[in-house]
Order: structure tokens, then C-alpha cells, then sequence
């Protein structure tokens, strides 16, 4: 074996990755042994996740963002972290690919009929609204914006970031989930079998809720080209569509951070950013930009009571906690991601663009899909209602597409928009779950093959199943938020007291103000 190959192996935290990797593999068991069993067991998860931790995870994406929020807007958001003097990346890069890392296939799917679903049967988080009215349009809209927010998207790095840059730059740590547990442990957690348990479930969580998509892209864009070209909706096509997608995935691994997945991530920002100005400006654009403000008024009015709404289980379990579970599970990988890119940064930057920033241009982009589907619902009733009742997710793109502007070419340009934003989205998750058992900032791009290539394989066994078990392995990743949620539960306190050490050590605060606060 050559030097090199070992020095690879050697930073393998091998523990992590044999029980990480072992899990995966005996869910791909359990689904082709036993499709149903597996199905009745994640289901049956799940419903206790959300009954017993949902309103706890309500209140925590609220008190991260309100933390975060005080951080960044005090005298502690001048602190920059990563033992730089200016940030590593150019600002646009550095958006496209929080933004593209996040949003990932719902990005198009989820954009244009999350919103619809809403405005179909509204929502019990806003009492007296009927659907199908113009008072449900912008109670659908706002809805989906607590969905995919600034409470969802903060705990993408608003404060757990902070942690981790502190930690690895400048106390040497390992870029891995455990070291969230730093203000805790300290240096304990590098040898910890805490810390091991951390990594464990924070890659399951993120693997899994990367192969789903992946699964899930083969299906749905199958069914695209299908209702597209004629092309024969089959396992074989599925699988060509993922294998197509991995080789992007494995092209950019070539490359590393600084030109693959930036590549990658401003070329889906400047599609998308093209798509909507295109909408805007030849299709219902005066439609949109009403109900985006009218959508956004309420959305801030009633952000604390539809956040904490808790007068639906089911529905909530089906919707807004379903969303928060996702954001959660893959929370600590994101934010591993968001503190590699961030270095140089203020606290205030790195709040803004996670939590703010993101999050509007989120919700203009689910106003513009989401809004269009709406538009053309209203002018002609069942045209996209039917489609998405039928056949999903996917035959509402399609039906959508079909009547904007360019009607003829707009659903190839969105399912290119889809595998263009879950392309993204595995690169960055392969990078990040390589980060997780080496703790290395730049993997070896062996582990990182490695990685996009099991997720895919993954994938395409689940979808040989069928639809259940890729659906199965989605719904895990809210199982998997329970134990994610409790180590997140620390930063809130952690976070700050880095935040005052760091603003005491670069003189924006002085002695007697950190020890007044």
C-alpha cells in the first residue's frame, strides 16, 4: 500500500465510520427483507419524535435564533472568528453555497407545491382562513416561510458555527459534530466516547437525509422526462439519472471547495436567480410581488404564533415539524460546511447570511414557484391541483412550468434547476460527512468518492424497493433530530461565551464589560 494511501486511512476515525456506514447498511437489509416491518418501525419512530420533541424542537430553533440574533446585533457581532483578518471566500460564493447546500431538491420541488398544498387546504396555524381565497393565498405563502425560515435556517450555523470555528482554529479540535461539545468537554471530546456517539448520529442523519433526495431526484425526474420526451419511466431510467448526477458529484470532488463546489453552487444560484427574474418580469410578476409582501406582513406579524402552534399534532407532525425535524438532522453537517467557508468572518456576517439573508431569498423563491403555481391555479382550477393530487411533487413542477412564459422549454429548465440544486447539495454533504471522520478541513478526495459513491449506491437499491423505502430512510432523518437536538441544546449558552472570550481577545470589549455581562 503506498504512503500516501495509508496516511488516508490513518485519519479515518474508523469507530465512526464502521457504525455510521454499518447502520446504513442494515437499513438497506431491513428494507429488502422486510419493506414492511422497516416501514411500520420508522413510522412509528416518528410519530413519537414528533409527539414527544416537537414542541422542544419549536422552542429551540426560536432560542437559537433569538440567541444568535443578540450576538450578531450586539457589540460581540464585530468578533471575527478563524484567526483571519478578511474572509477566506468572495461574499457571493460564500452565499451561493449556504444558500444551494440547504435548500437541496426542495428547492424546486417543495418550492412550488409546499405553498400550493397550503392554499388547497389551509393551514390550522392561522385560524378562519378558507382555502382557495384570497386571504389563503398569503397565509399559504407565510406558512411555507416558517417551514424554510429564520428559526429553520439558523441552526444551519447561526450560533453553532461560532463553536466550531473556535474550536478547530483556534483551539486545534477536530472539524467534526463532536465538537460542538467543546464548551463542555474542552479537550476531552477528541477521545470522548460522547464525542464518538455526537459523530455517529450526525452522520446517519445527514447521510440519510442525503440519500433520500438522491432516491428521490431518480424517481421524480424520471417521471419528468417521462411526461416530457416519452421516455420510459423504469428502474433503468432512474438509475441512469442518478449515475448522471454522481458523475457531476465525482467531477467536482477533482476539484475541491475552491472551484467545484463554488462552480457548482453559482451556477444554481445564477439559474435560479435568472428563472425569477424571467417570472417576475414576462410571467404573473405584479401577482407575485403582491403576494410575496402581503405573505411577508403576515409572516412577521404571526411569526411567534406559528411557530409555537401546537393545536394539531397530525398536521403538524405531517408539516411545519416535519421540516423542523429535516433542518435539525442535518443541522451540526451543514454548520461543519458553514465553518469551513466562514473563517474571516464577523459573527454578525455569518448570522446574516445564514439567518437572514438565506431565508429571504428562500422565501422569494417559494413565492415565485409556489406563487406562479397558485396564479395559474386560480385562473384555471384543477390545472395544478389535479396533476399534484395524481402524481405528486413532480407533476406539479411539470404542470406549473408548462403554463409560464416559454411554456414548452420552462419544465426541461426546471428539472435541470432540480438536479443542479441536489448535485450541489450531495458534493457539499460529501465533503462535509468526509470533514466528520477525518476531522480534516480538506479531506482526501478518496473519502470523499467514497462517500457520493455509497450514498448513490445507497439510493438506487432503496428505489429498486420501491417508493417506501427511499421514504422510509427521508422519515428517519426526523428520528434521527431527537438525539441532534439535545447536543444543539448546549450552544445556546456555549456560543455566547465563546463570542465574550474572542471580543475580550481582539479589544472590542473590556474586562469589566465581560465580567458585568
Amino acid at each position: 500500500m503506498a504512503k500516501g494511501q495509508q496516511k488516508v486511512l490513518q485519519t479515518v476515525n474508523w469507530p465512526v465510520f464502521i457504525m455510521s456506514g454499518g447502520f446504513l447498511l442494515l437499513f438497506v437489509v431491513m428494507a429488502f427483507t422486510n419493506m414492511e416491518l422497516t416501514s411500520f418501525i420508522v413510522d412509528k419512530g416518528f410519530q413519537l419524535a414528533i409527539t414527544y420533541f416537537g414542541g422542544y424542537w419549536q422552542v429551540l430553533l426560536l432560542a437559537t435564533f433569538l440567541v444568535g440574533a443578540v450576538l450578531a446585533f450586539s457589540k460581540l457581532g464585530s468578533v471575527r472568528i478563524g484567526k483571519l483578518d478578511k474572509p477566506e471566500m468572495g461574499f457571493f460564493k460564500y452565499l451561493a453555497i449556504v444558500v444551494t447546500t440547504g435548500l437541496g431538491a426542495g428547492g424546486v420541488f417543495w418550492a412550488a407545491a409546499e405553498p400550493l398544498y397550503y392554499f388547497l387546504e389551509a393551514p390550522p396555524t392561522y385560524s378562519g382562513v378558507i382555502e382557495t381565497t384570497n386571504d389563503a393565498i398569503q397565509v399559504a405563502l407565510a406558512q411555507s416561510f416558517i417551514s424554510w425560515g429564520f428559526s429553520a435556517w439558523a441552526v444551519y450555523g447561526a450560533i453553532c458555527s461560532i463553536v466550531m470555528v473556535y474550536a478547530h482554529n483556534h483551539k486545534g479540535m477536530p472539524l467534526k459534530p463532536r465538537t460542538i461539545l467543546y464548551p463542555i468537554l474542552g479537550d476531552r471530546i477528541q477521545d470522548s466516547k460522547w464525542g464518538t456517539a455526537v459523530d455517529v448520529f450526525c452522520i446517519i442523519g445527514a447521510a440519510a437525509g442525503t440519500i433520500g433526495p438522491i432516491g428521490f431526484l431518480g424517481l421524480q425526474v424520471s417521471y419528468g422526462v417521462n411526461a416530457l420526451f416519452g421516455w420510459p419511466d423504469t428502474y433503468v431510467t432512474q438509475v441512469t439519472i442518478i449515475l448522471i448526477l454522481t458523475s457531476i458529484v465525482l467531477l467536482s470532488t477533482l476539484t475541491g471547495i475552491e472551484k467545484g463546489i463554488q462552480w457548482l453552487s453559482k451556477v444554481n444560484v445564477n439559474t435560479a436567480l435568472f428563472i425569477g427574474v424571467f417570472l417576475v418580469l414576462f410571467g404573473p410578476g405584479i401577482f407575485l410581488i403582491d403576494s410575496y409582501l402581503s405573505a411577508t406582513g403576515t409572516y412577521l406579524s404571526h411569526f411567534i404564533e406559528m411557530s409555537t402552534f401546537r393545536g394539531d399534532n397530525e398536521w403538524s407532525g405531517a408539516w411545519m415539524l416535519f421540516f423542523f425535524g429535516w433542518f435539525i438532522g442535518f443541522g451540526p453537517i451543514v454548520a461543519l460546511m458553514v465553518a469551513r467557508i466562514s473563517r474571516g468572518r464577523t459573527i454578525r456576517e455569518l448570522f446574516l447570511v445564514v439567518a437572514i439573508i438565506t431565508p429571504i431569498l428562500t422565501n422569494i423563491w417559494f413565492t415565485i414557484l409556489g406563487g406562479s403555481g397558485i396564479f395559474y391555479e386560480i385562473q384555471k382550477p384543477g390545472s395544478i391541483a389535479t396533476p399534484l393530487e395524481e402524481n405528486g411533487l413532480p407533476a406539479a413542477i411539470i404542470a406549473i412550468a408548462s403554463q409560464m412564459p416559454l411554456g414548452s422549454m420552462m419544465p426541461f429548465l426546471f428539472l435541470l434547476l432540480t438536479i443542479l440544486f441536489v448535485v450541489t447539495t450531495v458534493d457539499t454533504m460529501s465533503y462535509s460527512l468526509a470533514m466528520s471522520v477525518t476531522g480534516k478541513g480538506n479531506p482526501a478526495k478518496s473519502i470523499r468518492f467514497f462517500w457520493a459513491s455509497i450514498m448513490s449506491i445507497i439510493a438506487m437499491i432503496l428505489i429498486n424497493v420501491g417508493n417506501g423505502g427511499v421514504n422510509a430512510l427521508q422519515s428517519f432523518v426526523v428520528i434521527a433530530a431527537v438525539p441532534v437536538s439535545l447536543i444543539l441544546l448546549p450552544l445556546l449558552w456555549g456560543a455566547p461565551k465563546i463570542a465574550l472570550l474572542l471580543a475580550k481577545e481582539q479589544g472590542i470589549i473590556s474586562s469589566e464589560e465581560k465580567n458585568n455581562k
